[in-house]
């Protein structure tokens, strides 16, 4: 049965708006990056998978001694489950993210060379990891356009109209088909910030937003 009109997912902001949007958001932050902490892919890989329910602060004070110490799988295997579980104690899920680690460290030693794969496919087929992590390790390590869409994106995706859809994987898709190409790089990196700091969940900083004339959001705050 078709949906009634009122439960359509609204239509994305037109080509020039967006390009306005991005080119604000280009201007105040040229060269946006994760606020995750890491060394090279392998140790972004893991702090991501960490990351599930906890915040990025959390979870780089719980690698920042880690990470100066193990930067490969074949390292975290010789530090072990127990020694690992202890040094992530203080995030979320600590001793079934830390099983994770060891067991995707595993599967990297033992099917890609203690590499990590450039492939989303092969990414997702780790233990612990999603597509969103996925995305992160392949925009972030492997310059691929990838869309990692989380809570901030996903709000400020349908609040802004910027790409509005009714999961995360609805949001991915209209990112990638309305955002200009030019901005695709970066895109997911702007309004993950975007919605940490200005776009909030419960009272959006609307008076400081630096594309408050070019949103629809009716519930704007004064």
């Amino acid at each position: 049965m078709a949906r009634s009109p009122a439960s359509r997912t609204p239509a994305a902001l037109p080509y020039g708006t967006q390009v306005e949007i991005f080119s604000r958001f280009r201007e105040a932050n040229p060269s946006p990056v994760t606020e995750l902490e890491y060394v090279n892919a392998f140790t972004l890989l893991v702090a991501v998978a960490m990351s599930a329910q906890s915040t990025d602060v959390g979870v780089n004070k719980a690698t920042k001694d880690l990470f100066r110490r193990v930067t490969t799988p074949r390292q975290m295997l010789d530090l072990g489950l127990e020694a690992l579980t202890d040094e992530i104690k203080t995030i979320g899920l600590f001793r079934q993210k830390a099983k994770n680690v060891i067991a995707l460290s595993q599967r990297l030693v033992d099917e890609f060379g203690g590499e990590v794969p450039q492939s989303r496919a092969a990414l997702m087929s780790l233990p612990g990891v999603g597509r969103k992590t996925a995305n992160v390790v392949l925009n972030s390590t492997f310059n691929f356009p990838a869309q990692a869409v989380d809570t901030h994106i996903f709000r400020v995706g349908n609040r802004t109209r910027i790409a509005p859809g009714r999961d995360v994987d609805a949001v991915e898709r209209a990112i990638e088909d309305n955002v200009p190409a030019m901005f695709q790089q970066n895109c997911h990196h702007w309004l993950i910030l975007h919605g940490r700091y200005v776009c909030q969940a419960r009272r959006p900083r609307c008076k400081i937003c630096p594309i408050e004339d070019l949103c629809p959001f009716e519930e704007k705050t004064e």
